[in-house]
């Protein structure tokens, strides 16, 4: 099959993996397509429900919407665990501040008793902030991310249908505690004679995000080597794009494709909510041996000099933050800081 366009993202209709064995040929065909050669698709009839889309961006505007004295009580700069609140321009991307106002939200669980001999990673899992003025939030925030995991597991198990693995075969890498992760995040407005760096140029470190966006552009996709698309709004859908994890466990022949938004104009603002499904922190990623004829299409992974990619999960997802949350790292992991 020859390759996909670069001018426009595929769209991928999540309903045809429940359809007829032909359709599910198809679909499983275009997904891998898709990650291969641009590492971004939209997913439309994913089963969410809109009402609950539209619940969710409505309480993240009224949290954004709250008193800054409300939200900096669970900024997060007093989590260990990288939960809370951030102003705009504290997170950092390739050593630029990023002009987006956000909120952090891992998978809620207690924090693991931390010895000498604890790996650094381990201080990650750890329970929530949330703030007292909007208990709201923390209802419609878990009850969302929820329905996400379950789309984002069916979605991890038919890459690896496409890729002729056993279906099962990444689940004991997200494993009974995942890294779970959905980011809140609000883009202000931006004169032309500021920085319109609403996130630097990356990639995503977990298996897959789903983005909810709202009727905004921003969000540019480089297919290739400074050749950035739109990733603009479609209603009813989400944005679906290729982690670190995935391009490691396929020895790159799934790609991890590097992304950025672009701050709106000033007067206006964009909001997006982001769903990152990740692996348990203590996993270590494999290569999955291939069929001959897609291991040989594998390129082996990328991987930028300043961030290199590591296979053990709990330092890659660490070094990441510790680099793009500055305060966090001063405070609780001073020994990785210089």
């Amino acid at each position: 099959m020859s390759k996909l366009s670069p001018s426009e993202l595929p769209i991928i209709d999540f309903a045809l993996l429940s359809g007829t064995e032909p359709q599910r040929k198809e679909i499983l065909e275009k997904l891998g397509q898709a990650a291969r050669d641009i590492g971004f698709f939209y997913l439309i009839n994913h089963g969410i429900d809109r009402k609950l889309s539209d619940n969710v961006q409505r309480v993240a505007r009224a949290f954004f919407a709250l008193p800054q004295d409300e939200k900096l009580k669970v900024k997060m700069a007093n989590s260990p665990h990288f939960r809370g609140y951030n102003l705009a321009g504290v997170e950092i991307t390739r050593s630029k501040p990023d002009f987006r106002e956000q909120f952090d939200i891992g998978a809620e669980r207690e924090a693991l008793p931390v010895t000498a001999d604890s790996p650094t990673w381990q201080r990650m899992q750890g329970p929530n902030q949330w703030p007292d003025a909007l208990p709201e939030l923390q209802i419609v925030i878990t009850h969302w991310q929820q329905k996400m995991t379950q789309v984002a597991l069916e979605l991890l198990r038919a890459f690896a249908e496409a890729l002729h693995l056993p279906r099962h075969a990444f689940d004991n890498l997200y494993g009974d505690y995942p890294n779970e992760h959905i980011k809140l995040i609000r883009y202000p407005g931006r004169a032309d004679s500021e920085s319109r760096q609403g996130v630097g140029a990356h990639k995503d470190s977990g298996f897959l995000t789903l983005l909810l966006q709202d009727d905004r552009p921003g969000l540019k996709v480089e297919v290739t080597p400074d050749n950035w698309i739109a990733a603009s709004p479609l209603p009813g859908s989400f944005v679906v794009n290729i982690g670190e994890l995935l391009e490691l466990a396929t020895n790159g022949y799934l790609r991890a494709t590097v992304h950025r938004v672009v701050s709106p104009q000033a007067a206006n603002e964009r909001l997006s909510i982001a769903f990152f499904l990740g692996a348990q922190l203590d996993m270590v990623v494999p290569v999955y041996p291939l069929p001959e004829a897609l291991a040989q299409l594998a390129q082996g992974p990328t991987s930028d000099p300043l961030n290199p990619l590591l296979r053990d999960v709990g330092w890659n997802y660490l070094k990441g933050r510790l680099r793009s949350h500055p305060e966090v790292a001063q405070r609780f992991y001073p020994e990785h800081t210089n």
